[in-house]
């Protein structure tokens, strides 16, 4: 394999509800920052039924070229499908990085794509950069129970690829003024051709917890010793109209559900506000939640990494203080309360 064959940075531009996901714009950010300091173009791959016209929505998120597959064969996402078309696209064109959100299709693709290119791929990435020079992707990571950050370079192969969390990177101001060329590829694939069908697709009707839409998280972690402690979390967020957040200790302690963890094992978070409250600072807990808006920090230890990490920090013990913030809000019941 001659590495200098390859050339240009990618973003799998993932299909979600009719348009292109949050998740493939911010990664358009992150790689239009790459392709300007390699000095090479950025281009989106996109693929789908009836897709064509999502195309012009990469450009003003910074990218120069999406390639498009618009075939009714991949109307519904199936991997073989998919990965026969991105492998065939990237054996034509020869990008030397390609960037997949962190998403159940960006790591299911991800995975297949990489064991048959055998090539290296990053996965839960949580910083990018790359090498101007060498064009060597630089994707870090928390490793070792989120205990240290692990940079991972993929020195012989190509192309490089991670995944990336939806909402690590930032997306760019859109700019309606950027156009780019839309490259139609085309492959020959038969339906008999994959051996998985999709009969049906069931929404899931139950109403989830949406911690990466919320503007307000209050999050509790070990330092509140019990379940019947983290009460006074969710009795804050109450009083606040606030979504409630959770560590990996709170969760494995049973103190409350999986769906509430933030971190690199839970969900990525970008509130307005967010408090942690009882929360150590775990490099896996920071990395889920650092580019919040502004982070609130209550902890007895003054040692904590969480105060390294947040915009104001309080110390002391937090069933002294949360209550002193809840009487502070109680106060003015009737008074709106606005963030931003």
């Amino acid at each position: 394999m001659n590495l200098d064959d390859f050339r240009g940075i990618w973003v799998f531009l993932e299909v979600s509800d009719g348009r292109i996901a949050p998740v493939s714009l911010e990664l358009l950010g992150a790689g239009r920052q790459m392709a300007d300091k390699r000095d090479v173009p950025l281009a989106g791959l996109l693929i789908g039924d009836g897709v064509k016209e999502l195309a012009h929505t990469a450009f003003p998120f910074g990218a120069d070229q999406v390639y498009v597959y618009d075939q009714k064969i991949f109307h519904e996402y199936r991997t073989e499908s998919y990965m026969r078309a991105v492998i065939e696209c990237v054996q034509k064109h020869k990008p030397e990085i390609i960037l997949y959100g962190a998403t159940s299709t960006g790591k299911d693709l991800a995975s297949a794509v990489a064991t048959d290119l055998e090539t290296g791929l990053t996965a839960d990435t949580t910083m990018l950069d790359v090498n101007a020079e060498t064009g060597l992707l630089e994707a870090s990571r928390p490793a070792f129970g989120g205990n240290i950050m692990a940079t991972i370079l993929c020195k012989k192969h190509r192309p490089q690829m991670a995944t990336v969390r939806p909402k690590v990177m930032k997306a760019l101001e859109p700019d309606e003024s950027r156009t780019g060329e839309i490259i139609e590829e085309t492959m020959e694939l038969r339906e008999e051709d994959i051996r998985t069908k999709v009969l049906k697709i069931v929404r899931e009707t139950k109403e989830k917890v949406r911690l990466d839409e919320a503007d307000v998280i209050v999050a509790g972690g070990k330092g509140l010793g019990s379940k019947e402690g983290f009460a006074l979390i969710h009795r804050f967020a109450e009083r606040i109209g606030a979504t409630v957040g959770a560590s990996r200790d709170a969760v494995e302690a049973g103190w409350i559900g999986h769906e509430h963890q933030v971190g690199q094992t839970g969900v990525t978070v970008t509130p307005k506000i967010y408090f942690a409250i009882g929360i150590s600072g775990a490099i896996q807990h920071l990395v889920g939640m650092r580019n919040s808006g502004l982070i609130i920090a209550i902890n007895k230890d003054p040692n904590a990494l969480i105060f390294q990490a947040c915009h104001y920090g309080i110390v002391g013990d937090a069933f002294e203080i949360v209550p002193l913030l809840m009487e502070a809000f109680q106060k003015e019941p009737d008074k709106e309360v606005t963030y931003g």
